[in-house]
């Protein structure tokens, strides 16, 4: 499937990929903002956004979508939670791809009990009757501490899309997030033996200490490690932190 794609910028290439639920508008700050000298995509992953719903949603079908959908050439791979995940993935499938990983608050294998609780949930038919009651959804979540406000409204503003019933709901499909927390319950690839960035978030729970020992064995002096204030979504949580940490990664543009 060809994906929906997000472009900002020309210059050395970075490919971002978001995680379950999301999109890849949620990376625009991040490009236009911090990357300026590079040449950003954020494709949106099959089952959300503006791309095609339809299955199989397994990774595998994700990253054939990612390869027929980005250009074949090295480039720096970007993913948060979900995608992180599928950033090991393309890197098993097509290493020449991959130059360099920066892996935000990635979801490597969650403990099955995790995924079927967030598989559950995900079930639920969760709907709005204004963007206002959203972003308020997002606030009472207790799953975002330092996000900024217009962080959530422009979420609200490309995320969300009305219903037969009038009602509002993220743009992503049920089926495919559920799939998707299912794998991230499988063992990983390994990590690629390349430069790498880990981003941490400080108050997030769902990368492992020995997960992190694990991609230190692995690659060394490769790896480096950065902890930010916040949760999951680090490059929302800690914009400024987790952006400083990936502009001083990257290579010279």
């Amino acid at each position: 499937m060809r994906l929906y794609l997000r472009q900002w910028g020309e210059g050395p290439l970075v490919v971002c990929l978001h995680g379950v639920t999301s999109f890849g508008g949620r990376f625009r700050h991040l490009a236009q903002e911090r990357l300026s000298d590079f040449r950003v995509l954020a494709p949106d992953l099959r089952g959300h956004g503006r791309s095609g719903f339809e299955p199989p949603w397994s990774i595998a079908t994700m990253v054939d979508d990612l390869l027929e959908t980005l250009p074949d050439e090295p480039a720096v791979w970007l993913g948060h939670s979900y995608g992180g995940r599928l950033v090991l993935d393309v890197a098993a499938r097509a290493p020449e791809r991959v130059e360099r990983a920066v892996l935000l608050d990635p979801a490597l294998q969650l403990l099955p009990h995790v995924a079927l609780d967030m598989a559950e949930l995900t079930c639920d038919d969760v709907s709005f009757a204004s963007p206002k009651e959203a972003i308020q959804y997002r606030i009472d979540s207790g799953r975002f501490f330092h996000t900024p406000p217009e962080f959530f409204e422009e979420d609200a503003r490309e995320h969300l899309e009305a219903g037969p019933d009038g009602r509002l709901r993220f743009r992503f499909c049920r089926s495919a997030v559920v799939t998707a927390w299912s794998d991230m319950a499988t063992p990983p690839p390994p990590a690629p033996l390349v430069a790498t960035l880990l981003v941490l978030g400080a108050k997030s729970w769902l990368v492992l200490d020995a997960q992190v020992e694990r991609l230190q064995e692995r690659l060394g002096d490769k790896l480096r490690v950065v902890s930010v204030p916040g949760g999951h979504t680090v490059f929302w949580d800690a914009f400024d932190e987790t952006a400083e940490a990936v502009e001083a990664f990257l290579p010279a543009a």
